[in-house]
């Protein structure tokens, strides 16, 4: 699924490269890929685009699908990346009763915050992500797509920064 004014995106619109994760706030890899991309995302400046896209493993992550609520409930107020970057920061920590506490920590409101996860839109919005990400191959997380092609290679620094480089390259000499 192309990127669009529906994901959350952090980086400019028009920005030549657009890194797509499809993640599960739960999944230990994730966890390791999130100062990954925080890293990339300094190197890379304007020249990137993230989107990250929920694909929450509930068969193995317990608590996945309700982290993912959270996530996208926040979005409702205009806090997306807060609590997705607090999901992965105290991914250790990840349990159904330290949700309020974060949503509270992040300047939500919660009576808002809570109304927003029973009403079913964000469950929706989640369930919308994981299948586009199945319909893109997605098996498991996290998984990374480059101007839409799937990256296979390491999700570390190094690896990930090069692919995105010679896409860059390959966009700048076409």
């Amino acid at each position: 699924m192309p990127v669009s004014a529906r994901d959350h995106a952090a980086g400019p619109a028009d920005a030549p490269l657009s890194l797509v994760e499809y993640g599960d706030y739960q999944c230990p890899y994730c966890g390791a890929a999130y100062p990954v991309v925080k890293q990339i995302q300094k190197i890379m400046g304007k020249k990137l685009r993230f989107v990250f896209r929920n694909f929450p493993l509930t068969q193995a992550h317990p608590y996945a699908m309700i982290a993912a609520e959270a996530a996208e409930a926040a979005a409702l107020q205009e806090k997306f990346w807060d609590m997705h970057d607090l999901l992965f920061e105290q991914q250790t920590f990840l349990e159904p009763d330290i949700i309020p506490l974060w949503a509270k920590k992040i300047g939500l409101d919660l009576k808002r915050f809570g109304e927003d996860i029973r009403d079913g839109a964000v469950a929706k919005r989640i369930k919308e992500d994981r299948q586009s990400g199945i319909r893109s191959g997605v098996n498991g997380t996290p998984t990374f797509y480059i101007n839409g092609a799937r990256y296979d290679g390491s999700p570390d620094v190094e690896s990930l920064l090069a692919a995105l480089q010679s896409e860059l390259a390959i966009r700048a000499t076409a």
